[in-house]
């Protein structure tokens, strides 16, 4: 984990890994010069096709070209990427490889002394593939297959074939071991492919095909005449169009009426039922006059309740209301009472009774909706009649458009036929003369060339480029180790990501004279960072621990514990804390993992300090050793980085410094 952030930190890259850059640069330059000698040696022969244009060039043929609506052909499409596949057919190759597959096996080896390596080498590697491959077809993974489909996929292989857009010319390549071979294989590929192409494109003339089709299309165009105008008379109809629109028409002016005519019913049978139920309602009589009384009897027995309210009020100056002459008395009082709410206040003497105006007027407006609903529902009974004519019409007419349709369809689609049979007639009477004649469109530019230069391996540049590549696959492995390197060099990004202060970075004492300075600076930034204030007071634990053992705990104590001592302070380096008055406890807990006690130790301690040894402790490693302090106890105080090296040699600072001085 080393952030890039100046051309030196570039230099400490490439120093941690060196060796593996030399490897890979080393490595990579011997493959690239060995490439440059011992790979098979390639060969090309080209040649150029012209695609003239003409019938066999077209995208499709004449009795198509005037039927856009039945075959819409690509303005786009290239018909030189038909002549690509043919070329490269297996019909073809098979045949080409059949032809040569003993000219190939006799071919001369050449001769010198890598070039007998390369045949050696290429026949080991033959002879295993093909042991390889008897293998699995004994063991049914794969297919037998003969030599000359094996030699045809080699062919197909190296043969290739491509042309310019919009250009007509195509550009054929064959690439073998041999060019002598090479320019062979091309030039009878070529005449495999005219010989097969003019077989494939001889068609069957159309003459007579087109001649009978005039005759046919007339006699079928004058039948679907006859049979529409029989359709039409049946229908009483210039056009089926035209009769279903009227018909429709019809249909949908009658059904508003009737849905008029339905409505009014609806609410006339409404009216009827509303004024049925009123005149069950109206009496069909009235009173004139009355004349009213009051009631005697009501006014005789309140008279008789007055006189007994008098007397028991008198009898009430003699007796409780408990007595029984005053109970009796109220007894009658009560009786009195109920009696007296029986009776009517008043009586009618006389009344004067006449018919009911409003009763007779509803009675002649109900004989008046009765005449209107019969109306309407004999109105109701013709519209359903007249409707159900209409739609006997339009079902006739519906039953008849399909086949009409058909008729007329076929009517201007022989009318169109026969317009383009009579166009193509001519046209067909000279497609069957470049028939007979087998004229093809494929001319031969340029043959089959003989080209004694390989194009494969180009070994001269192959070893100019060998330094450079090999340099260049080093840079990138430089890369790739850089981002797969996971071990702590220094602190950076620590204290960022992790969220753990870096108290500070002891380097690596392997040469004490160059690094005692820096060490000692390093261990004197680490006392300026101690709280040594309380230690008067309450006395400081510290407690140094590791992710495992040998990564410099005991040593960091050591150090920290002279130059404490040489400050004036009381250190004990050996037992458990807690720390005296006046005293400095320096717990060693190294292990974490190993360390059945380190947990135990660290309880004690005020500062728990995490020492991480540099390029030995990997991020992964460092994390899970903060994480189970943390989980243990909720705190890691600082992180001491152990041994950090400072890759890059003096000599090398020196030389780029003298550089930066003279520039």
């Amino acid at each position: 984990m080393i952030n890039i952030r100046s051309f030196r930190d570039l230099l400490r890259l490439f120093f941690i890994f060196k060796r593996e850059v030399q490897v890979t640069v080393m490595v990579t330059f011997v493959i690239v010069v060995l490439g440059a000698f011992l790979l098979p040696n390639r060969y090309e022969s080209t040649a150029l096709l012209l695609v003239k244009p003409g019938r066999d060039s077209s995208t499709v043929p004449i009795e198509l070209s005037n039927r856009q609506a039945i075959v819409v052909p690509s303005a786009l499409r290239d018909p030189l990427l038909d002549e690509e596949r043919m070329l490269t057919g297996r019909p073809i190759t098979r045949t080409v490889a059949e032809r040569y597959l003993a000219k190939m096996s006799e071919a001369q080896q050449e001769g010198g002394f890598i070039n007998t390596v390369k045949n050696l080498l290429k026949s080991s590697v033959y002879a295993v593939l093909d042991t390889g491959h008897r293998f699995l077809e004994i063991i049914g993974l794969v297919e037998r297959r003969s030599q000359v489909d094996r030699l045809a996929e080699n062919l197909e292989k190296g043969f290739k074939v491509r042309h310019d857009p919009g250009s007509s010319v195509m550009e054929l390549t064959f690439t073998w071991d041999d060019p002598a071979v090479a320019q062979d294989v091309l030039r009878h590929w070529i005449e495999e492919y005219q010989l097969q192409r003019t077989k494939t494109l001889g068609r069957i003339s159309l003459y007579t095909f087109f001649d009978n089709e005039v005759k046919e299309t007339a006699g079928n165009i004058l039948s679907y005449k006859k049979q529409i105008q029989a359709y039409l008379n049946q229908l009483g109809a210039v056009s089926i169009a035209q009769r279903l629109a009227d018909t429709s028409q019809g249909l949908n002016d009658l059904r508003t009426e009737r849905n008029n005519t339905v409505r009014a019913i609806a609410s006339t049978k409404a009216g009827l039922e509303t004024l049925k139920k009123q005149l069950a309602t109206q009496p069909k009589t009235v009173s004139a006059g009355r004349e009213l009384a009051l009631n005697p009897n009501r006014q005789d027995l309140q008279n008789r309740i007055n006189g007994k309210e008098v007397e028991r009020q008198e009898m009430r100056r003699s007796f409780k209301d408990s007595a029984p002459p005053v109970r009796a008395i109220s007894e009658e009082i009560d009786n009195l009472k109920r009696l007296l709410k029986e009776q009517d206040a008043t009586i009618q003497r006389s009344e004067s009774i006449t018919p009911n105006p409003i009763y007779n007027r509803m009675q002649n407006v109900y004989a008046d909706q009765q005449a209107s609903f019969a109306r309407l529902q004999t109105q109701l009974a013709e519209q359903d009649a007249q409707l159900a004519q209409l739609e006997r019409d339009r079902q006739l007419a519906l039953s008849l458009e399909p086949e009409l349709s058909r008729l007329q369809n076929e009517l201007d689609a022989a009318e169109k036929s026969y317009a383009l049979y009579t166009d193509s007639l001519e046209k067909a009477r000279i497609d069957r003369e470049l028939d007979n004649s087998q004229i093809s469109n494929i001319a031969l530019i340029e043959e089959a060339t003989f080209n004694p230069s390989r194009v494969f391996p180009k070994s001269v540049l192959m070893i100019i480029l060998a330094v450079p590549l090999s340099l260049l696959v080093g840079l990138l492995a430089l890369y790739f180790f850089y981002l797969l390197d996971q071990r702590i060099h220094d602190g950076d990004k620590i204290e960022s990501r992790f969220g753990v202060p870096v108290w500070t970075s002891l380097p690596d004492l392997e040469h004490a004279q160059e690094r005692q300075a820096a060490f000692t600076s390093n261990l004197h930034r680490l006392y300026g960072i101690l709280p040594l204030e309380q230690v008067a007071q309450e006395g400081l634990a510290l407690g140094f621990t590791s992710a495992h053992k040998g990564e410099g705990v005991t040593f960091v104590i050591e150090r920290l514990a002279d130059m404490l001592r040489e400050h004036g302070h009381t250190v004990r380096t050996e037992g458990p804390g807690p720390a005296l008055p006046g005293e400095i406890a320096m717990i060693d807990a190294s292990g974490l993992y190993a360390n059945d006690k380190a947990f135990v130790l660290l309880r004690e301690a005020d500062l728990i300090v995490l020492v991480v040894r540099a390029e030995q402790t990997t991020v992964p490693m460092f994390e899970d050793a903060l994480t189970t302090l943390t989980t243990a106890f909720k705190h890691v105080d600082g992180i001491i980085i152990n041994r950090r090296r400072f890759e890059v040699p003096e000599k090398v600072l020196k030389f780029f410094k003298r550089i930066r001085r003279h520039g």
